[in-house]
């Protein structure tokens, strides 16, 4: 650039121009261009990685998500015809398969177990089992699903207990599986019809060192229960025997069946009726009706895994679902639970999953159904065989097997997520020994036979709770005291204040938990009294410190200058608050008989836990108000200086000047410090991990805990089983708190700049 202090110039000289154009001035002018061009490209390359990294995060979710929705795969193999099938085999009236899906068995009613290979066909074992000479097998059944117990029926009225093993070994490093079948009631059959007639019916039961045994003759019930007792100084072995004397029946029995807990005893029979009694008093507890039309027949039926549930099949192709249920009066009594549709062929067998509550199903028409009782899911109907046949599922519940027309017919059945499904995840759902359809989520238990309960309803019911006191706290404290902090306070002060506040922003979460669930929790429970009392007198006693200061002499309120008024607060708030809690016990006996909290369960019926939604309520309000306070403390800093100013020369009080003005103006920043505070509390994991109890329960109740989605998901996906069912649903449950934080956001977005929009011209 031209230097012009230092230019000769005369009246008569003509002007000199800068020159903007000298290779300095260039070269800078292109260094900006290049910096400029570049910051772009950076932000617009920034933004565009982080929608990129969203919407990948998005899509992952979904993709782990997904194959919870998909059916069942249904596989045929080529059929197997091994010659011990082709000669006299007798007629199949069981078929099991081993763990290994290597093995299988087949009992006939000649009284021989055959045990096959499953790949092959071929024999590789005949067992001959203990029938008394001259006596045939009149029925088979087994003990409920996963257990290898069977019991035969004879036609002399008697019953013979065995179970099938398979020891696995590994003579020279090759795995070797060698069936086998055991008596561990000896070889002797039991005597239940004492007149000898044959049992058409039969069913076994153990629980611990009790063996109940029940068959049928007709309309006739024998029933045998079998105990035996250990000596603890001797070891000796002592049995007992008892026979069972329940009503009697007066038609045909169709099927039998015992609870694993040995209470209570179905026996279908008639054309579709079921009576069902107590083994522990000896009597009839009700006799149901299975079916309402009149051309209705049950035709099959089957336990589910646990014993606790039947699968009722009948002529029309319909299957049902039911167990014992508490009425309202406390009486169990025998309830439909659910229904499926299969065909319209009448259903000829059903066989339950050993680790699921999932069953299958075959019809008259050789039709395959796949179910699963909880998820009320109907996964698979397909043409598997050329008509009825008898049925044997896997324990893995990956391999199927149909006898039908001197064939074995292999299929591989793929069914991994059936116990997840919207009305299973979002709906209430009528869980066995539960009384009624609920919402619950329990996702792991110590046993088996355990019914996964995987409702995500109540954890984004307490995910919602938790935000919502968490915000009636925050919100007002927050929006309150940035408006104050921007309009009213003094500078000096503002300087000293808005860090201190800004600064509870960058405490650990996990310290406000901590505090929260081992002192704040137990505090609160001791001084409920001085808690509430403290909501109660803080407003009014500020409200009268302001009256009381707007009424002193003008030399004492000249001397704070103007801006500091917010200080002569900070005494009134302690003592106000030291003078609740001091009176917390006092006001504790004068009205509540010394323990409020008794009074709140026993009195007024409410349910009181010590980490509730209050305790989170404080605590998570303290960590959002940060949040809320920075941002909205901005916005409302940043109205223009000219808007207050000339809205005071106007004639306007500063109070009019500020809910007309300035909170008008600064309302998309203020909603923006909303939903951003909302969303801090939704996906907080920490505090409500600590200080919740994480009960997953659908109350409003103040004094009752939650569990949230964030706070589930840290918890249980540390133990769950990678690519299980309760992997993916946690998968599910992120998937959901991405989209609730997105369409809260999303929507916010749309009113803040609707805001904007409707106030920029002020």
């Amino acid at each position: 650039m031209n230097d012009l202090a230092n230019s000769n110039m005369t009246q008569n000289s003509q002007p000199v121009r800068i020159d903007f154009n000298t290779p300095e001035l260039q070269r800078k002018r292109r260094i900006r261009a290049l910096k400029d061009r570049l910051t772009r490209w950076y932000v617009l390359v920034g933004g565009l990685a982080v929608l990129a990294a969203i919407t990948l995060i998005f899509f992952y979710l979904a993709y782990v998500v997904l194959p919870l929705f998909q059916g069942a795969e249904l596989t045929s193999k080529k059929a197997l015809e091994p010659t011990w099938l082709q000669q006299d085999a007798g007629k199949p009236l069981m078929i099991a398969l081993e763990e290994q899906n290597l093995v299988g068995m087949r009992v006939s009613d000649k009284g021989q177990a055959l045990f096959f290979d499953t790949k092959t066909g071929n024999e590789l074992k005949r067992v001959d089992l203990p029938v008394p000479a001259d006596t045939q097998v009149t029925s088979i059944s087994s003990d409920q699903p996963g257990s290898p117990l069977v019991v035969l029926g004879l036609s002399n009225g008697q019953a013979l207990v065995f179970h099938h093993t398979y020891k696995i070994t590994y003579p020279d490093n090759k795995k070797t599986i060698t069936p086998g079948i055991d008596y561990p009631y000896a070889e002797q059959p039991f005597v239940l019809d004492e007149q000898g007639r044959a049992l058409e019916h039969a069913n076994v039961n153990v629980n611990g060192d009790t063996l109940v045994l029940a068959g049928s003759t007709g309309a006739h019930l024998q029933v045998v229960q079998l105990t035996r007792t250990e000596n603890m100084m001797t070891e000796e072995v002592t049995t007992e025997q008892n026979r069972i004397v329940l009503p009697q029946m007066t038609e045909a029995v169709k099927n039998i069946f015992i609870d694993p807990r040995q209470q209570w005893l179905y026996v279908i029979n008639g054309r579709a009726t079921a009576d069902v009694f107590s083994l522990r008093d000896k009597s009839l507890n009700g006799r149901y009706k299975l079916a309402e039309s009149a051309d209705t027949e049950i035709t099959a039926s089957a336990q589910l895994v646990g014993g606790i549930s039947l699968i009722i099949g009948d002529s029309k192709g319909g299957l049902a679902q039911w167990f014992m249920a508490r009425d309202p009066d406390g009486e169990s009594r025998f309830k439909q639970i659910r229904t499926f549709q299969m065909g319209k062929a009448p259903v000829v067998q059903i066989d339950a999953e050993e680790r699921r509550k999932g069953f299958i199903a075959l019809d008259a028409d050789g039709k395959l159904g796949v179910f699963h009782s909880t998820a009320h899911r109907t996964l698979l109907v397909e043409p598997a065989a050329e008509g009825p046949g008898t049925l044997a599922l896997s324990p893995r519940a990956n391999r199927i097997i149909i006898e039908e027309g001197g064939k074995l017919l292999p299929l591989s059945l793929r069914n991994p997520h059936p116990e997840v499904s919207f009305s299973a995840l979002w709906g209430k759902v009528w869980y066995e020994n539960y009384d009624e359809p609920k919402y619950v989520w329990q996702s792991t238990a110590s046993n088996t036979d355990f019914e996964p309960k995987l409702s995500l309803s109540p954890l984004t019911f307490g995910t919602l709770k938790a935000a919502f006191y968490a915000m009636i706290l925050a919100a007002p404290l927050a929006i309150a005291a940035a408006i104050y902090t921007a309009y009213f306070m003094a500078p000096g002060m503002r300087r000293k204040v808005k860090p201190v506040i800004e600064l509870m922003e960058a405490m650990p979460t996990v310290i406000l938990g901590f505090f929260a669930g081992l002192f704040l929790a137990p505090y609160l429970e001791g001084h409920l009294p001085g808690v509430f009392s403290l909501s109660l007198l803080m407003p009014p006693g500020i409200l009268l410190a302001a009256f009381t200061w707007s009424r002193l002499p003008e030399s004492i309120r000249l001397r704070v200058p103007d801006g500091w008024e917010a200080a002569i607060l900070i005494p009134v708030i302690l003592f106000t608050g030291w003078f609740a809690l001091t009176m917390s016990p006092h006001l504790e006996n004068w009205f509540f008989g010394g323990d409020m909290r008794l009074w709140i369960t026993n009195d007024l019926g409410i349910t009181y836990d010590q980490r509730n939604a209050l305790v989170v309520g404080i605590a998570m309000g303290f960590a959002v108000i940060p949040n809320i306070y920075s941002i909205a403390e901005d916005a409302v800093f940043s109205v223009p200086r000219s808007l207050t100013l000339g809205s005071l020369a106007l004639g306007a009080t500063p109070w009019q000047t500020l809910t007309r003005v300035v909170i008008l103006t600064a309302s998309p920043g203020i909603f923006s410090a909303l939903m951003i505070g909302m969303g801090r509390a939704v996906g907080e994991t920490m505090i409500v991990l600590m200080a919740t109890g994480n009960t997953p329960v659908m109350e409003m109740n103040l004094f009752e805990g939650m569990r949230t989605l964030a706070a589930n998901v840290a918890v249980e996906m540390p133990e769950s089983e990678v690519g299980g069912s309760h992997y993916r649903v946690l998968f599910l449950a992120a998937l959901v708190l991405l989209m609730f934080t997105f369409v809260m956001n999303t929507l916010a977005e749309l009113i803040r700049q609707r805001l904007r929009k409707k106030y920029s011209s002020l």
